[in-house]
């Protein structure tokens, strides 16, 4: 489906559910990596997760840059008006997702605390790793509300 929204052209359909299937592969990772006791890994696909998550918003109402960092993007865009006012408090709570696992976590999950001297490996706990995917199942939940429900989304948006 591709409609117009706010003069640009949206697919629904593509990159809203091609991020929306990589967050549910990392999130299904994260689950396997906390199993196993991975605390790190847990805390990087968790993060990788809701990044997707937001991205998969993201793309439900214009194209998505290469950023570690879309919550950014989802608040200028919920800012604007270009979610329905029915569907804000879910972009709001995973605008916090992606923040709460945004950036900084993605930096330290590759390279850890470089002034600290600290590994990735040294950085995360068992209870780092549930409290990321805690997030991550909250910010993918969100996304796949709002990507399956997008063609009810954009049409009472330009109703």
């Amino acid at each position: 489906m591709v409609a117009e929204l706010g003069g640009v052209a949206v697919s629904t359909s593509a990159e809203a559910a091609y991020r929306l299937r990589l967050a549910q592969g990392f999130l299904n990772e994260a689950r396997q990596d906390l199993t196993l006791g991975r605390w790190r890994a847990a805390v990087d696909n968790s993060q990788l997760c809701a990044e997707n998550a937001a991205k998969a918003a993201l793309a439900l109402v214009g194209p998505v840059g290469r950023t570690h960092n879309p919550a950014l993007g989802l608040r200028q865009a919920l800012e604007a008006g270009r979610f329905s006012s029915e569907h804000e408090q879910q972009v709001k709570s995973l605008i916090e997702c992606a923040e709460l696992l945004g950036p900084d976590v993605h930096t330290k999950t590759d390279y850890g605390d470089e002034s600290a001297g600290l590994t990735p490996w040294e950085l995360f706990r068992a209870e780092d790793a549930r409290q990321a995917l805690e997030i991550a199942e909250r910010a993918c939940a969100l996304a796949e509300q709002l990507v399956l429900g997008s063609g009810r989304t954009l049409a009472s948006h330009l109703g």
